[in-house]
């Protein structure tokens, strides 16, 4: 019983530090687009890598005391194997979506800056120096300024 329990949690760390590091290889690319800066899409991809080890290694240590009586101590592992795999995939997935989360949020701040500073711009460009008074010239005739029309919207009549 001992062996098989060794050879469990053999394996298991192994699996868990292959996933992780399969997670932190493809968060680094996969994060460094929506920050820009390669360290701290680094940074970012390490924290959440550290954490999905913490978890999974958790988890590992949970699913190791779990007693399986199959009759066979080979068949004992392979179950709680069976188990850690599949725990460990819910845990991937967890992680990859986290990731995105965060990569989102990075995107949307990145275009909300980028939308506030094209604005900014935007309003220094419209904004125009008050224009200097022309004063008519002496014997000109006035601007000739037309009355407005007020039109009641029940006489408007529309086509279909």
């Amino acid at each position: 019983m001992e062996q098989g329990y060794a050879v469990f949690l053999l394996l298991g760390v192994v699996l868990v530090m292959i996933d992780g590091q399969l997670i932190y290889r493809s968060g680094k690319g996969y994060m460094s687009r929506a920050y820009g800066d390669p360290e701290a899409a680094r940074s970012m991809t390490r924290l959440a890598t550290v954490l999905f080890h913490l978890v999974v290694l958790g988890l590992l240590a949970i699913v190791s005391i779990i007693s399986v009586n199959t009759g066979d101590p080979v068949k004992d592992v392979v179950v709680k194997l069976g188990v850690m795999l599949l725990v460990l995939a819910l845990v991937h997935a967890l992680t990859m979506m986290i990731l995105g989360r965060i990569r989102d949020r990075q995107l949307q701040q990145q275009l909300a800056d980028e939308m506030s500073e094209e604005h900014r711009q935007y309003e220094q460009q419209r904004s125009v120096p008050p224009q200097t008074r022309v004063e008519p010239v002496h014997g000109a005739p006035a601007p000739r300024v037309e009355a407005e029309v007020e039109v009641d919207p029940r006489q408007i009549k529309t086509t279909r």
